[in-house]
């Protein structure tokens, strides 16, 4: 007796309008790759902070992909002249996606850990999809050789249990499954039970009394969280400690950071095979995506080692026009200078974080031109315990010499600092 044929052409994919968050487009990825659309969301909020990659493919795909029973996409809505507020959103999405990704072009280390872990999605969505196409079943063909021609066969199920679940139930009373966000571990292996069960069911009716056996209750997965948390801790240590004494302080947290995240979206990517993580991992993962985007934000000139340095030139020819310090306390004493009457001197100093600290001459006038980002300015004849921490200070002033001191020549003087203090000072008689 030939097999009856049960199989069906692939779907294509199409978004989800009855458990979409947004517009649809995780859920529908869900159901077509036989993930839970969580792994999804996850996934592409991380990629979306670094490096808009998210951000982009989330609303293209909202733009070219229509809703499940629907031919027309948004972009034919939008070329017809019907423009609502899911297609803004989605061509919002779709360009601030490319803002920041553009913004990140010279940041290569973010993007290659964008496009490692969107492949990594990729992947694990194609092998979802491939691990779940139905088999022929044995126990089930054998059934429909064996059975008289009068009864009607026993129907061929697909004896893989599926990870979408409608609705998707968190509390764990989901009769087959665990209730956490995905599968149970061991989807993937052919479920004997139930095909035992639809086999013997017939023959084990006949007799009123006997006991209709019962699958075996799944056993839940386990839980990695603790050791995506344990190695995500080592891969940031690795990778900060790596670049601690060569780079930048931001390009060093980036170093680590990303190597964390990887690690967090590489232990959320195989817990949809191997166990499960719980809440507290993404949450981790979403912190660890912002503070990468706030060290990739920290300028350059801040350097990893706290460094005390005095610059002190001999003569106003041994003035240099740059002073720089990445982390640190900086001493320009230029209280050994004389600047002649009608001659004017320019240098500036800038500090990435830490404090500044020019010594002018006595009888010179000062043209000050001072930036803080965060912190504070003291200028002569301020307290040293008149401390004004603030964002944003700037102070642009001239400092002219005491009374009864015999006047010099003149010096531009700009002081920059990303945090920390800039204090400027004149020399005792």
């Amino acid at each position: 007796m030939p097999l009856p044929e049960d199989t069906e052409p692939p779907r294509p994919f199409r978004r989800d309008r009855e458990h979409k968050l947004l517009g649809g487009v995780c859920a529908g990825l869900g159901r077509h790759c036989d993930m839970d659309p969580v792994i999804f969301r996850i996934t592409l909020a991380v990629l979306s902070a670094t490096g808009g990659i998210g951000l982009i493919f989330y609303g293209f795909a909202w733009l070219f992909t229509p809703y499940e029973g629907e031919e027309e996409n948004e972009v034919r809505r939008l070329l017809t002249g019907r423009v609502d507020g899911h297609a803004l959103a989605a061509v919002l999405f779709a360009l601030v996606g490319c803002g920041v990704f553009l913004s990140m072009l010279n940041n290569g280390g973010v993007l290659t850990f964008a496009v490692i872990l969107a492949l990594l999605l990729a992947g694990a969505g194609y092998w979802s999809r491939q691990r779940g196409a139905p088999g022929p079943d044995p126990l089930a063909a054998q059934a429909v050789a064996d059975a008289p021609p009068e009864p009607q066969a026993p129907p061929i199920v697909t004896t893989y249990p599926s990870w979408w679940r409608e609705p998707i139930v968190k509390d764990g009373r989901h009769v087959g499954g665990t209730g956490y966000l995905w599968g149970p571990r061991d989807s993937g292996d052919r479920d004997i039970a139930t095909a035992l069960s639809i086999v013997l069911a017939p023959r084990l009716h006949k007799d009123a009394g006997a006991p209709v056996p019962q699958p075996p209750k799944p056993r839940g997965p386990r839980g990695i969280g603790g050791w995506v948390f344990l190695f995500a801790l080592l891969a940031a240590g690795l990778g900060t400690g790596l670049t601690w004494q060569g780079q930048p302080l931001g390009t060093s947290l980036q170093t680590g950071l990303a190597a964390a995240l990887a690690v967090f979206g590489l232990g959320i990517a195989l817990s949809a095979f191997l166990g499960r993580t719980g809440a507290g991992s993404i949450v981790l993962a979403v912190l660890t995506a912002g503070l990468l985007t706030g060290a990739a934000a920290l300028p350059d000139d801040i350097g990893t080692q706290w460094m005390r340095t005095t610059w002190e030139p001999a003569s106003v020819a041994q003035i240099r026009p740059d002073y720089e310090l990445g982390t640190g306390t900086g001493t320009l004493d230029l209280s050994g200078i004389e600047v002649p009457e009608g001659k004017t001197v320019s240098t500036r100093a800038n500090v990435g974080v830490g404090r500044v600290h020019v010594i002018v001459p006595e009888g010179v006038t000062v043209r000050l031109n001072a930036e803080v980002g965060l912190g504070d300015i003291q200028l002569p004849g301020e307290g040293k315990g008149d401390v004004d921490v603030a964002p944003g200070k700037h102070k642009e002033v001239t400092l002219d010499p005491p009374a009864g001191v015999e006047k010099g020549g003149t010096l531009d003087l700009e002081l920059h600092v990303g945090a920390g203090q800039a204090e400027v000072s004149r020399a005792a008689s």
